[in-house]
C-alpha cells in the first residue's frame, strides 16, 4: 500500500490493519517513515499504532526499524481450511521433493494471485524467490496457469482487464497469446512457466480437486530453467496432485 492510494480509513481498527498490510513480500524490515508513507497515515498516528502493536506482537522492534511479529504466525496457523490443505498435502509434497530434489510448492487463488501454502526444498533445490505466504500473479506462474485455464472464467478475464505486467522478457503480456497457453494447460492437465516470472527458473503444475471436483489448489515443481525437462517432470507433479485429490475426496 502507498501513500495517496484510496481514502485513509477512520477506525484504529482499519488504520492498524493498513500498517501491518503495508509490508510486501520481499519486506523484511520498515521503518516508522516508511509505514507512515506506504499508508498516508501521519508520522504521529503511524508511531502510536506502531507501538500498540509491538505489544501486541503484530510487529516487533528491530534497531530502528519494525518487522511482523510471531502473533501473525501464529494466527494464520490457526485458519482450518489452510492449515488442513496444508497438513494433508505435506506427505504428497515431500514425496516430490525426494524423486526430484527441487523446490515443491502447494499454491491456492488468491483474488489475481497465487499464493504460495507450503514450500518442501532442500539444500539441492535451485534457490529462487518464493516464500510460504507470498503472492505472484496468475499469468507468469505455472501454478497461477492452472487456475486461469481450469477456474472460474471471471479470473482471465479479470487479470487481462488489468493488464499483464511484464517480470521477465519471457513474460507473456498479450491477453491473445496467454489464452493460447492456458488452451494448451487445459488439454495437457498442466501449467508450465519458463522463465515468465523469475530469470532462470522455470515450472510445472496440476491441479488439486476437492470432494466436489471443484479446482482447489495446484502443486508445482520448480528449479532451474536450464536444468528442469519440464515435459519429463509433468507426469510426477500430475500424479502427486492426483493422489492429494483422491485423499481430499475421502
Amino acid at each position: 500500500m502507498t501513500a495517496g492510494v484510496g481514502e485513509v480509513p477512520k477506525s484504529v481498527l482499519a488504520r492498524g490493519l493498513m500498517l501491518l498490510d503495508a509490508f510486501a513480500t520481499a519486506d523484511s524490515e520498515l521503518t516508522l517513515a516508511e509505514l507512515a508513507h506506504r499508508t498516508g497515515l501521519p508520522k504521529a498516528t503511524a508511531h502510536r499504532l506502531v507501538a500498540e502493536l509491538v505489544r501486541w506482537g503484530g510487529l516487533e522492534r528491530s534497531g530502528h526499524a519494525y518487522r511482523l511479529g510471531i502473533k501473525l504466525f501464529e494466527l494464520g496457523q490457526r485458519a482450518p481450511r489452510r492449515r488442513d490443505l496444508r497438513e494433508a498435502a505435506l506427505p504428497y509434497l515431500q514425496d516430490l521433493y525426494e524423486s526430484t530434489h527441487e523446490n515443491i510448492h502447494l499454491a491456492v487463488p488468491d483474488g489475481v494471485s497465487t499464493l504460495f501454502l507450503e514450500k518442501v526444498t532442500g539444500h539441492r533445490s535451485t534457490p529462487i524467490l518464493s516464500r510460504v505466504g507470498s503472492r505472484m500473479p496468475m499469468h507468469c506462474t505455472a501454478t497461477g496457469k492452472i487456475f486461469l485455464a481450469l477456474g472460474p472464467p471471471g479470473y482471465f478475464h479479470q487479470i487481462a482487464a488489468a493488464g499483464l505486467a511484464r517480470r521477465t522478457a519471457r513474460t507473456i503480456v498479450a491477453p491473445g497469446l496467454l489464452r493460447k497457453e492456458l488452451d494448451r494447460a487445459f488439454e495437457q492437465g498442466y501449467g508450465v512457466n519458463r522463465e515468465e516470472s523469475e530469470v532462470g527458473v522455470a515450472a510445472v503444475a496440476a491441479p488439486v480437486y476437492d470432494a466436489r471436483k471443484r479446482l482447489l489448489a495446484a502443486i508445482s515443481i520448480t528449479g532451474s530453467a536450464e536444468r528442469l525437462d519440464l515435459a519429463r517432470l509433468a507426469p510426477a507433479v500430475r500424479t502427486a496432485a492426483f493422489a492429494l485429490s483422491r485423499s481430499l475426496a475421502r
